[in-house]
């Protein structure tokens, strides 16, 4: 593969470090890589280094770090073929699944290369005769972005492409599971011609010692960090002594609800596409799904035969729509989940196991019916393709019943009363609605959380604006 990389980037080289570590195949086990492991010092290094390249990056007209990023988009996209087998052999998901993402994670490329040149000030009235205003944006500094296993592309662009654009640098530590991707796209960026020091790449398997560098460095002035929510309060904690900007999305909890005037067979597609890609191994997949009652039993029929439909194996077989899950520790929680609703009186409806030998990575899709809030599905996000289906009477039950978490990243409901619709989608305590649809990812639209999912939003023409300081000017003796 042209675009494997086993070194970590930095200022415009290929680092190696104190030792090494193995990427290895979900599906199998197999050894795709070893890859250079970096030390907290070394991270140290690469923030320098950004810091001394901001000060000339921030310097290039906007049209300029445009025509970079915009190269750096073409270049994704001429090798998306190629960037998405890779993820599909760090990271497990079908490789279909793994194309969407590659295209997904170059868009955000695309749209900020365009945003670069909108970054527009404002002029204010004046509080006195002789007085003006003005406003101008400038970047906050160097970037520090932590970044999960589950979108190992994705959501490096998602972060990475506004900072560039706003003329900010960044230091990126991607997952230790899932390090070849972000490696390929330092490879890309290196050929579009990013000045040294602007991108750099640390892989290591120290990611406390690593993160401690990041939060804790002056140099660093804004942290964005998608995973766990218990991770992004450490984090957050940190940052305090630097006071850094920081962008956090964290964990989800999202509801699913359809409602007795909804499209049955709609509502079943939309659900199985937001529950089942990437094995339910994404933040914003559905976690409780609550349909009511006297729809229940005709929803819960067509849904399970769905369901059943659903291939499970090796994400570069065509025919596989579901692929492992990402390591051993990750299937033993499911197995517990579901064990759990069981014991509390769920029903397994279909699957509840691995797939073929007892270390298996794969997992059957499963379905629990008569699920009930005192379960672990309904307070705990499973990250795994397991679909507990809960039964409501009424609006106002549905509703408490939805935003009874701390968690407020993404929703779903399905029905046709337009009244209903509004109020539902004022009352859903959730950054993002889907209404009608399972799937709401998209470079236009703003992406995150409130609550304990997080806060600043990614994507969409407030995706800059974290990466960004406004400055207010003052000008006296205008007469």
């Amino acid at each position: 593969m042209k675009l494997l990389r086993t070194k970590s980037y930095i200022n415009g080289k290929w680092v190696t470090g104190h030792r090494k570590f193995s990427v290895t195949n979900p599906y199998d086990q197999s050894l795709v890589a070893e890859v250079e492991d970096l030390s907290r010092d070394q991270c140290r290094t690469a923030i320098q280094h950004a810091n001394d390249a901001f000060k000339v990056w921030k310097k290039y007209a906007a049209a300029e770090r445009a025509a970079i990023l915009r190269k750096w988009y073409e270049l994704q996209m001429e090798h998306a073929e190629e960037l998405a087998y890779l993820l599909t052999l760090e990271q497990g998901k079908p490789l279909a699944e793994a194309l969407g993402e590659i295209k997904y994670g170059a868009s955000f490329v695309e749209w900020f290369a365009e945003e670069a040149r909108r970054v527009y000030g404002d002029t204010i009235p004046g509080h006195k005769r002789d007085i003006r205003i003005t406003t101008i944006k400038q970047p906050v500094g160097v970037v520090a972005a932590i970044t999960p296993w589950n979108f190992p592309n994705a959501m490096i662009t998602r972060k990475v492409a506004p900072a560039l654009a706003a003329g900010c640098t960044v230091v990126i530590k991607p997952a230790e599971l899932t390090p070849l991707s972000a490696l390929a796209l330092a490879e890309l960026a290196d050929q579009a011609g990013f000045p040294p020091g602007v991108i750099n790449i640390i892989v290591s398997s120290q990611a406390s010692e690593i993160g401690k560098e990041m939060c804790a460095n002056p140099l660093v002035r804004k942290l964005s960090f998608t995973g766990s929510t218990r991770v992004g309060k450490i984090l957050m904690r940190q940052c305090a002594d630097t006071v850094k900007k920081v962008s956090m999305e964290l964990g989800g909890n999202a509801p699913f609800i359809v409602f007795d005037d909804a499209d049955v067979d709609a509502a079943v597609a939309g659900a199985i596409a937001s529950k089942y890609r990437n094995a339910g191994q994404t933040c914003v997949c559905t976690n409780r799904l609550f349909v009511q009652e006297n729809i229940y039993d005709a929803f819960l029929e067509k849904y399970t035969a769905a369901v059943k439909k659903l291939t499970v194996g090796n994400g570069i077989d065509s025919a596989v729509v579901i692929g492992p899950m990402i390591e051993e520790k990750a299937v033993v929680s499911v197995e517990k989940i579901v064990q759990n609703a069981i014991d509390n009186g769920g029903k397994l409806v279909t699957g509840g196991k691995r797939v073929g030998a007892a270390d298996s990575l794969l997992f059957e899709p499963t379905i629990i019916s008569n699920a009930q809030r005192n379960m672990q599905v309904f307070t705990k996000e499973i990250f795994g393709p397991i679909t507990p289906i809960f039964k409501f009477e009424t609006e106002a039950e549905v509703i408490e019943l939805a935003n009874d978490t701390p968690y407020g990243l993404a929703s779903y409901f399905y029905g046709s009363d337009y009244a209903r619709i509004w109020r539902i989608a004022e009352a859903l305590e959730y950054g993002m609605v889907g209404i009608n649809t399972g799937m709401i990812s998209t470079t236009v639209a703003p992406f995150g959380g409130i609550k304990e999912s997080g806060f600043g939003r990614e994507g969409s023409k407030y995706g800059m604006d974290d990466y960004l300081e406004i400055k207010y000017m003052c000008w006296g003796g205008v007469k």
